[in-house]
């Protein structure tokens, strides 16, 4: 099963965001254990350093987690067809339009995220952790 996880999910494991962490961590581990094949596309790895890197100041620190992390997703690129494809979709936010039209590509099974609300009209389907594990892996 191909996943693509969402930004919010990694920075829960990593910022240990409760109540979040435990069901989001499981995902990751998931991925690592390879029972899924987890993915993330290359502008969620700035995304994830820029706002890990607030709160990790050791910059060798920071370079190791996205390493590990890195070793345990599959990385996707964003193509310049992803780009313009993005804009079409009938989503509030084009950071979301973009994460969803990725996944369309990858041919992803679901988007794992907290932030539902705003993935309503992706043309993947959306499910947050929590759901995920309860209904794949009780």
């Amino acid at each position: 099963m191909k996943i693509l996880i969402d930004t919010n999910i990694i920075v829960d494991v990593y910022q240990n965001r409760e109540p979040f962490t435990l069901k989001s961590k499981a995902v990751l581990q998931l991925s690592e254990r390879g029972r899924i094949s987890g993915i993330i596309t290359a502008n969620q790895v700035t995304d994830i350093y820029y706002i890990l890197g607030r709160h990790i100041r050791e910059r060798a620190h920071l370079k190791l987690l996205v390493q590990k992390l890195l070793s345990t997703v599959m990385l996707a690129d964003v193509t310049a067809a992803d780009i313009t494809a993005a804009f079409d979709l009938n989503m509030p936010d084009y950071e979301d339009a973009l994460t969803a039209q990725c996944a369309r590509r990858m041919k992803a099974d679901y988007i794992i995220t907290r932030n539902i609300k705003d993935f309503l009209e992706s043309p993947v389907p959306v499910i947050t952790p929590d759901d995920f594990m309860d209904k794949f892996f009780p």
